[in-house]
């Protein structure tokens, strides 16, 4: 059996060494094997796949309560294919809403930008017009609120 050693996993994983700890204490991996003389974490290679898959879900925001069920599905199988979709599709949408959201910052701040760059030129006309789409902007902002 191969064994790897908690900083061996944090660097594969990309997890820090006190989040695997974490993920230990609240059940979402483990309980890990111990070395029988120094009592270290020995990770065992199923643990490296199911820690890849929490690093995956953690980079995308999942929170414990859903990584603990999507583990749980997981386990499951086939059995929870429809519960594992929906809560990988229902955070799909929550990203959706995510980037809908950075496009409206970015747009604010690009007509905002444009509005100056108008008032440092001296252009009126350009000024009005991006006075103008700014206050469509801003509409879109506070829909965010």
């Amino acid at each position: 059996m191969t064994a790897f050693t908690i900083q061996e996993v944090s660097r594969r994983s990309g997890l820090s060494e006190p989040t695997l700890r974490y993920y230990e204490e609240v059940g979402l991996i483990g309980p890990i094997d111990r070395d029988e003389n120094s009592g270290h974490r020995r990770y065992r290679t199923e643990d490296l796949d199911v820690l890849e898959a929490l690093a995956c879900l953690r980079a995308v925001g999942v929170g414990i309560d859903d990584m603990r069920t999507y583990q749980a599905n997981r386990i499951r199988g086939q059995a929870a294919a429809g519960e594992q979709r929906d809560l990988l599709l229902h955070h799909a949408e929550r990203i959706e809403a995510e980037i809908v959201a950075q496009h409206a910052r970015l747009g604010y701040l690009r007509e905002k930008a444009a509005l100056w760059d108008a008032r440092d030129r001296g252009d009126t006309a350009a000024e009005a017009e991006s006075m103008r789409r700014l206050v469509d902007v801003v509409g879109g902002l506070r829909v965010l609120r």
